[in-house]
């Protein structure tokens, strides 16, 4: 066969690495974890520079973060330059809708030559570590991220994993990149200042885990519902470092790409994502994923897959932590603007449609379709129970 019509087949394979430590009090000079984690970037020949970038709600409740961060940086890491701005961007998902933001982010690593050996620092919630993390993935063809997640949310679920995305078009997450970070670094201090909603929000995603994972782990949050709904620290650090020692597993054990068009941590999103754009984002993340958790499981029941006792189980906690189970956007146009959101999910995934259901409390199991249907009539279940628990 003539050179030019032999074909070279490439195949290889990367391997990733990162851990997510668990402090309090991260920027304070006596706390060594931070500084050992740089030890391990202090060869000769580079000089590694940081920028951090913060959420701009967060650092309103922690007016001396910019300063600690100096000081931590001159005293514990001098061997990292720290870039002589630390920026900060708006909170909440409207800053993933923003494209000035992520220019401005881009911007900043050209300014103050952020190069592929140093580091880009994100410190917010969910949305902010997001937006912060697709622009240094896409900068250099991708800086080393470190984020320090500082929502439930984002210390038990988005903050741990490998993805990275803002909203393009109209939808959530259609723009974006798998890059995992080289360190993630929760500190339940930063917890301290959230307010209630976005306290309970993040516990949704626990809740997920557990129902599709682990009925051990449901059956702590049922116990421990009334503690959590009224701050208790101590039950709230130990969900965080369950549920995201289950996501990492998840993620090391399954299909970290997405290449294919299975999703089980995406329980309950396919309704949680149209919801906040039918809200305009008024309804919050972790708020629109125990909407979706309770419509997925009310169809479920409908359709025989889930026993009666099991949904009245799931939805009495949801109540207990203080969840709102019902939006009206729901029902507009005749539930027709949330079942768009199938087909907009079936894109997001990429080939087939494929929702996770559950069994039994602990054990999912993946369709392919839903009855248009069962969902009003799981909607109008909601809608009723809301008017009951009134």
């Amino acid at each position: 066969m003539p050179i030019s019509m032999q074909t070279i087949q490439q195949r290889f394979k990367v391997e990733y690495n990162y851990a997510v430590y668990f402090t309090q009090d991260l920027f304070n000079t006596n706390n060594p974890i931070l500084k050992d984690f740089f030890q391990e970037y202090t060869e000769q020949g580079f000089q590694r520079k940081a920028l951090v970038i913060v959420d701009e709600g967060f650092e309103q409740f922690h007016t001396e973060l910019g300063a600690r961060i100096k000081a931590y940086f001159e005293t514990s890491v001098s061997h990292i330059q720290l870039a002589p701005e630390i920026i900060t961007v708006p909170g909440g998902e409207a800053c993933k809708n923003n494209p000035a933001l992520f220019e401005r982010l881009v911007e900043a690593v050209d300014h103050f030559g952020i190069d592929r050996h140093s580091f880009v620092i994100g410190i917010g919630g969910g949305a902010v570590l997001d937006l912060v993390g697709y622009a240094a993935a896409v900068s250099h063809r991708g800086i080393k991220l470190i984020r320090i997640p500082t929502t439930v949310l984002a210390q038990n679920d988005s903050g741990v994993g490998v993805k990275n995305s803002i909203n393009f078009r109209g939808k959530k997450n259609f723009l974006g990149t798998f890059a995992p970070p080289v360190a993630v670094f929760n500190d339940l201090t930063y917890l301290r200042t959230l307010d209630d909603r976005d306290w309970r929000g993040g516990i949704a995603e626990a809740i997920k885990v557990a129902l599709i994972k682990d009925v051990t782990f449901f059956e702590w949050i049922e116990e421990h519902a009334t503690a959590l709904a009224n701050r208790d620290e101590d039950a709230m650090a130990y969900l965080i470092h369950r549920c995201a020692e289950m996501h990492t597993d998840h993620i090391a054990g399954g299909d970290p790409f997405e290449f294919g068009s299975s999703r089980p941590l995406d329980f309950g999103h396919w309704a949680a994502h149209k919801l906040e754009y039918l809200t305009g984002f008024q309804v919050r993340h972790g708020e629109a994923v125990a909407i979706g958790i309770a419509l997925d499981c009310v169809y479920a029941a409908k359709i025989g897959k889930l026993p009666e006792n099991d949904l009245l189980r799931i939805i009495d906690v949801l109540n207990k932590l203080g969840f709102e189970l019902y939006h009206p956007k729901l029902s507009e146009n005749d539930k027709v603007n949330l079942r768009n959101g199938l087909q907009e999910f079936r894109e997001h995934l990429g080939g087939r449609l494929t929702i996770m259901l559950l069994e039994k409390i602990g054990l999912g199991v993946e369709v392919h379709e839903l009855d248009a249907d069962v969902i009003a009539q799981s909607v109008d279940y909601l809608e009723s129970s809301k008017i009951l628990h009134a």
